[in-house]
């Protein structure tokens, strides 16, 4: 009888194809430019890079360009090769690559900020230029003369934006986890529109997908919120998956999957082409809503009874208010974004079924605390920067498909 020959079970997880080391400090931001075997980064160490690939199958920097101050954001568009470079002292620099991408040449400071630039905008339909910085302030400025044209004030640190081309409508995030949601009006008005709370941490990156009119949002208190612009109900949609501060996100329209990375040095792919429940509000009482036992702050009860208060614990699942008895046990709930084991109450546990225990994201690990993301999705590939100063290059097609 013949040996039956079974071929290879694919591999799920990201393949590792280059690591680009040999930068000084801290990796602010990297992308990937399309088409290339390039990569552009930005550096704490003051410099500017473009790593092209060599015939030995390394990348080597065949520009190095050192700026005044320390390189703290970018982005990059490839249709006109126009790459703006924002800094540690407020200015955004911009630069035109030649076709070889072997020199840049500068073209237009822009004195946007009086502190560090963290985010960067560019829009190339209106000739935009949207910045935030830790002055606290959005600016908006038109690229093809440089002049400013309006600006914002938050509360806090501004730590990321996002650009809605079609509508007008600006996402600023800021170090108090609030979003402010912004309208720029065509004689240089910005209109502030609403404010998104929902996180306890500072926003660390934001992400908007135009068709699905999602805005995401990943923050410092390891979680990301899901905001349903479009549906204008108010809807958000929480995903806990990390276990240290969310740093980057990329939403991948045509899988309809999120992906995410954070200092834990996990990257976790999101399925969000199922329908997520929010969680629920948590509710505040002076006794167990299952048992009516008191808690430890309701004295009057306590001297009535004349028992010993307990701790207050929240059901993640109904938002009731329990003592530790009645939420004695932990389940995951991926419907509703615990990917992790939370508490739930002792009801909510019955009822869950094993088909609302299955998982919604996988987790894979990076080997290094991931400082920011870009993906390429022509070619599948996931860029992380990390905080070991190294730029990791991963094939992902088969967990993006």
């Amino acid at each position: 009888m013949a040996a039956e020959i079974r071929p290879k079970p694919t591999s799920r997880r990201p393949i590792l194809l280059s690591k680009l080391e040999g930068s000084g400090d801290i990796v602010n931001q990297a992308v990937i430019i399309p088409k290339e075997d390039g990569v552009i980064s930005v550096c704490d160490d003051r410099t500017v890079r473009v790593w092209l690939k060599r015939d030995s199958g390394q990348y080597w920097p065949s520009i190095c360009h050192t700026m005044p101050a320390a390189a703290s954001a970018l982005d990059y568009n490839p249709e006109t090769r126009r790459l703006f470079v924002g800094l540690d002292n407020g200015t955004i620099s911009e630069f035109l690559l030649a076709d070889d991408f072997n020199r840049m040449a500068a073209t237009r400071n822009y004195l946007a900020h009086q502190q560090r630039v963290v985010g960067i905008n560019f829009s190339l339909q209106c000739e935009w230029l949207l910045s935030v910085g830790r002055d606290k302030f959005f600016q908006w400025h038109c690229s093809e003369t440089g002049r400013r044209l309006g600006g914002f004030q938050s509360g806090a640190w501004c730590t990321a934006v996002q650009f809605d081309v079609e509508s007008k409508h600006v996402f600023v995030g800021d170090f108090s986890g609030h979003i402010q949601v912004l309208k720029l009006e065509g004689n240089g008005g910005v209109t502030q529109v609403t404010t998104l709370k929902g996180h306890s941490g500072s926003i660390r990156c934001l992400e908007w997908d135009p068709e699905s009119r999602l805005l995401f949002s990943g923050s410092f208190d390891q979680s990301i919120i899901v905001w349903d612009i479009g549906g204008q109900q108010g809807t958000a949609f929480e995903l806990q998956g990390h276990s240290n501060k969310v740093q980057g996100l990329k939403f991948v329209g045509h899988t309809k999957q999120l992906v995410s990375g954070g200092e834990d040095g996990v990257i976790v792919i999101w399925n969000m082409s199922v329908d997520r429940n929010e969680t629920p509000e948590w509710v505040e009482s002076d006794n167990c809503q299952k048992c009516d036992q008191p808690f430890f702050w309701n004295f009057k009860k306590m001297w009535n009874e004349k028992t010993i208060g307990t701790r207050q614990h929240h059901c993640r699942k109904c938002g009731c208010a329990v003592c530790a008895k009645c939420s004695a046990n932990r389940s995951t709930i991926p419907l509703m974004g615990f990917e992790f084991e939370v508490r739930v109450c002792n009801a909510c546990f019955a009822n869950i079924s094993d088909d609302e225990r299955a998982p919604m994201a996988t987790f894979h690990d990076v080997k290094h605390g991931v400082v920011a993301i870009h993906y390429d999705g022509t070619r599948g590939w996931l860029l992380t920067c990390g905080t070991d100063r190294i730029i990791k290059i991963w094939d992902v097609n088969a967990l993006v498909s």
